[in-house]
């Protein structure tokens, strides 16, 4: 067996490539349109590996998908968990879960989506303003 992607529906796909892409830094691979379907399905990988992928489900006509709490979360591994929950927050992104212990933070996608960043190897020592930062939201 072979993992291949997560598919996640999005509502807006140029807000939701600005931010998988251009603030978690994933790259968009393949892209799909459908005109008998409605719909654009586009493929992301994370900058180091091309064999596990982030579908993004556009459907062109609107729908409500809700809060997706049910769908979990998506797992990204960064090299400086610090310096990734500042560029996220920099460009306006609330931090759920502040990275307190230098290994785990939450945030969540335009969509709502729950994205877990862990710190590449070992945790990094307790750093503010991360280390007393409050929980915000759910995640």
């Amino acid at each position: 067996m072979k993992y291949l992607h997560s598919m996640v529906r999005v509502k807006d796909l140029e807000e939701s490539l600005a931010f998988y892409c251009g603030l978690l830094g994933m790259r968009e691979t393949r892209r799909h349109e459908s005109e008998a379907g409605r719909f654009t399905l586009t493929f992301l990988a994370a900058p180091d590996d091309d064999e596990a992928f982030l579908e993004l489900t556009y459907n062109w006509d609107p729908e409500d998908y809700g809060s997706a709490r049910n769908f979990g979360h998506l797992a990204f591994e960064v090299d400086d968990i610090y310096a990734m929950c500042a560029r996220l927050q920099d460009a306006g992104v609330t931090i759920n879960r502040p990275p307190r212990d230098g290994r785990m933070a939450f945030v969540r996608s335009p969509d709502l989506v729950s994205i877990e960043l862990l710190q590449k190897g070992g945790a990094l020592a307790p750093k503010e303003p991360w280390a007393s930062m409050a929980n915000t939201g759910t995640w």
